[in-house]
């Protein structure tokens, strides 16, 4: 993404005791945290909004490559899961996001879905996950 500027607005919603809504360029989404961990589950949790977003990206980068390149892709879908679990070489815990890109097209060959795989892995939200991107918070105290 060239220098680009987004802007969003979250706000507690006071209908649970994580409940938010969020505003992003007229979007209004709402989070929440599950049952168990004290939410009301009234919306998808910033993890699964994050796998979610991930899912969104990779499916939109296929598309967006496969219309730019003519290729005759008749539909993209991305199945995701995540965890957070032990992973033997690894200090602590690992996230763990697994893709699986399911391209639809009997014209496809070979050579085109492999390009579409390859892009599908440089998504923009995978590149930034990949990253080493830098958060500055501030606030009043």
């Amino acid at each position: 993404m060239a220098e680009t500027t987004l802007n969003a607005t979250v706000r507690e919603t006071g209908e649970s005791a994580f409940a938010t809504e969020m505003a992003v360029d007229g979007h209004v989404l709402k989070s929440d945290q599950t049952v168990s961990a004290g939410g009301k589950n009234l919306g998808p949790t910033p993890h699964e909004l994050l796998l979610a977003s991930l899912g969104a990206c990779t499916a939109q980068t296929v598309r967006w490559y496969a219309l730019h390149n003519n290729i005759p892709l008749d539909s993209v879908d991305v199945e995701l899961t995540y965890r957070h679990e032990a992973v033997e070489g690894h200090r602590g815990l690992a996230d763990i996001f697994t893709k699986a890109v399911h391209l639809v097209g009997p014209s496809l060959t070979p050579q085109m879905r492999a390009k579409l795989m390859d892009v599908a892995a440089k998504c923009p939200i995978q590149r930034l996950l990949e990253g080493d991107p830098i958060i500055h918070t501030s606030g009043t105290v």
